[in-house]
């Protein structure tokens, strides 16, 4: 590689890493403005989970369309439409007369999200390759880690000053340096010889990811037995059970599920989904433990996330050298033994922890999970044709998103199940007592409300104790994770079969 051609696929990296930075924060920006939204629209506790779920839904409904159609008519014509999108839905929220509205704009974030998402990741493929490929994964993969701690914080300091709309706004920004990046560095890639298009597989996919993912958002609410929850997970999976089939057997399919043949892809996409699993989950009820339990308002709570995030950004890069040296399978399977360690720390906490020891399970957790990902992101890419990455890819990123959803739906409800169990309602007012047993900030409310110091110490007490086994929870899943990818992760191989070979012997790397 030329000095001249280095630089300029580094400033492309640059504008990839802003694109996905941005995705990063919008997942957590809003939750710091709901309660303004809903003073100010009027909104009711439905709406506010919708403005959340619709940009998750559409999110990870869209994504393997988009990666497979983006290898088709190019991945940096791809990466500009979604960047476009995510740019005028952003308008369209801040200046939102209706909570329909922001629903809606929120949909649209959500695919400009799923355009971008694939296409940032397959667009390394023609740009890097080998060592320079692994350290710009774990560039991109720090990138998506950094921009969740900055949505509160970024949120918080923006709703100080201004009105809610701005924490849409601040979009514009970074998404325009994205595009012009993109657009004067980044070179265009596509599949030289594509396949016809598969509107079937299409429609199949995005109607059963959907289906799957609004019946895990709704179950910790509705109940995993509720009529309406079954009917969905039922369709969903007839859906998915009819695109798998629609895929093996059709002539030209949208997306190749021969990849998982392939041991690499396949372990290197399931231990991404399994780390992204415990980060949902750990993002799910840190903040609540840091704002509830400890006091910090959404500000302080960004900033005090920061030891997960550094230790994620520093876990990539160590893992990404020690890949080169060792191959994919060690730093991934280290990687997700001190996530389990990290969280089986985590586990000690109690009440009266302090933010010191808290700060440094984050730490150790961080390290293990950005151990984890960068190397099983490079291990998937290692094998994708460069032609078909975008469509491969997509199907890495729809398992990490899906099963962020349902990591986020079964620990909630063991959340949930777990505080309800352990929150003393006694002498309450029977009103009082549904309230105080919903959530931590239900019982907070009932005993600021009725003046009972007692009952705030034991809300305390009682989500501290469900946050320990979601800990435990996840620090299982991790550990299961360890274990599966030392048996059947590949380790260093030279010369090994490509996609295309597994393919025709699927017993090549069986």
């Amino acid at each position: 590689m030329t000095a001249t051609k280095g630089r300029q696929h580094r400033w492309a990296l640059a504008g990839l890493t802003v694109a996905v930075v941005a995705i990063g924060f919008d997942i957590t920006i809003l939750n710091v403005a709901l309660p303004t939204i809903a003073t100010d629209l009027t909104a009711d506790t439905s709406a506010l989970q919708w403005m959340v779920n619709a940009y998750v839904l559409l999110f990870a409904g869209l994504l393997l369309p988009f990666g497979a159609l983006a290898d088709r008519y190019g991945r940096r014509r791809g990466l500009l439409l979604g960047l476009a999108v995510f740019a005028a839905a952003s308008v369209a929220a801040a200046w939102a007369d209706t909570a329909t509205q922001v629903i809606a704009a929120r949909a649209g974030l959500g695919v400009g999200a799923a355009l971008i998402m694939p296409t940032t990741l397959a667009s390394l493929t023609a740009l890097f390759t080998g060592a320079d490929r692994a350290r710009a994964v774990s560039v991109l993969v720090s990138g998506m880690g950094v921009g969740i701690p900055l949505g509160p914080i970024i949120g918080g300091y923006l709703l100080e000053h201004f009105w809610w709309g701005t924490i849409f706004l601040v979009n514009l920004p970074i998404v325009a340096l994205a595009a012009i990046s993109v657009a004067v560095f980044l070179p265009e890639s596509r599949d030289p010889h594509p396949s016809r298009l598969d509107p079937a597989g299409a429609v199949l996919s995005t109607a059963g990811l959907v289906a799957f993912v609004y019946a895990v958002i709704e179950a910790p609410e509705q109940g995993w037995t509720a009529p309406t929850v079954i009917v969905t997970l039922l369709t969903a999976a007839m859906l998915l059970t009819g695109f798998t089939w629609w895929e093996l057997h059709h002539r030209e399919p949208m997306i190749d599920l021969r990849l998982f043949r392939d041991r690499q892809f396949r372990w290197g996409s399931i231990t991404a989904t399994l780390a992204s699993f415990a980060l949902f989950g750990l993002l799910f009820i840190a903040p609540q433990h840091l704002q509830f339990v400890l006091g910090f308002d959404a500000l302080d709570t960004g900033l005090r996330l920061l030891p997960l995030i550094v230790g994620l950004v520093v876990g990539a890069g160590i893992a990404t050298r020690l890949a080169a040296r060792v191959g994919h399978r060690a730093p991934i399977v280290g990687g997700l033994v001190v996530t389990t360690a990290g969280l089986l720390l985590g586990a000690l906490t109690n009440a009266a922890s302090n933010y010191g020891f808290i700060a440094t399970w984050y730490t150790i957790v961080g390290l293990g999970i950005g151990a984890t990902l960068a190397p099983a992101m490079d291990a998937v890419l290692a094998v994708l044709p460069p032609e078909r990455s975008g469509a491969g890819i997509a199907i890495t990123m729809t398992m990490r998103q899906t099963g962020g959803a349902l990591g986020v739906a079964l620990l909630g409800s063991l959340l949930s199940a777990t505080y309800r169990d352990r929150i003393d309602t006694t002498g309450l007012p029977a009103p009082a007592i549904d309230a105080a047993t919903q959530s931590i900030a239900g019982t907070l409310a009932v005993a600021h409300r009725l003046g009972l110091p007692a009952l705030a110490d034991a809300a305390d007490r009682a989500y501290v104790d469900a946050m320990v086994w979601v800990l435990i929870a996840c620090a299982t899943v991790a550990a299961l994770g360890a274990a599966a990818a030392l048996l059947f992760m590949p380790g260093r191989v030279s010369d090994r079969p490509t996609i295309d070979s597994v393919a025709a012997d699927p017993t090549a790397t069986a």
